[in-house]
């Protein structure tokens, strides 16, 4: 499809989309180097002990926070399936909200389709051979239209809430 904006690797073509793209995001009063470092951190947010939540938090790379996200010597919370969509929609907004300029490569694709195209990931990606469900592009197209409805004084409240919690 001509109107698909393709993106996968950070130091590619629209690589500011990807998760392991450095944009440092603020939440709750804590720095993450990358929404991949969020996201895979919350997986484990229901345990007691935070010390796990912080290893994954200061792992020195977004591929060393994937890594940690997959190790199964902890549990994940029980409503992680339930969940997992939602932190996603939440990360991806405050990367496009507390980085004005990264916002404005979203707003630049117009209501072009975004596409993670590889063939390592079915659910966030396209698999490959675009029959995977491509949830981070269908996140990122969600974002591009929720940003683009805000006004700059939403914009600023709705940093300011996600920096505060």
């Amino acid at each position: 499809m001509k109107d698909n904006i393709n993106f996968y690797r950070q130091e590619n073509a629209f690589g500011e989309f990807s998760n392991f793209y450095y944009a440092p995001i603020t939440i709750a009063g804590q720095e993450w180097p990358t929404t991949e470092h969020y996201f895979q951190a919350q997986k484990f947010a229901h345990l007691e002990d935070k010390q796990y939540v912080e290893l994954v938090r200061l792992a020195k790379t977004p591929s060393e926070a994937a890594k940690l996200g997959r190790n199964r010597a902890f549990p994940l919370r029980p409503d992680w399936e339930e969940v997992k969509d939602d932190v996603m929609r939440d990360c991806v907004l405050q990367k496009f909200l507390q980085h004005p300029g990264l916002a404005e490569v979203l707003q630049g694709t117009g209501d072009r389709y975004l596409n993670e195209h590889t063939r390592n990931d079915r659910y966030w990606a396209d698999g490959g051979d675009g029959k995977g469900k491509n949830m981070l592009g269908v996140v990122l197209m969600e974002t591009r239209a929720k940003i683009a409805a805000m006004t700059p004084k939403q914009i600023e409240e709705e940093v300011a809430k996600a920096r505060s919690q």
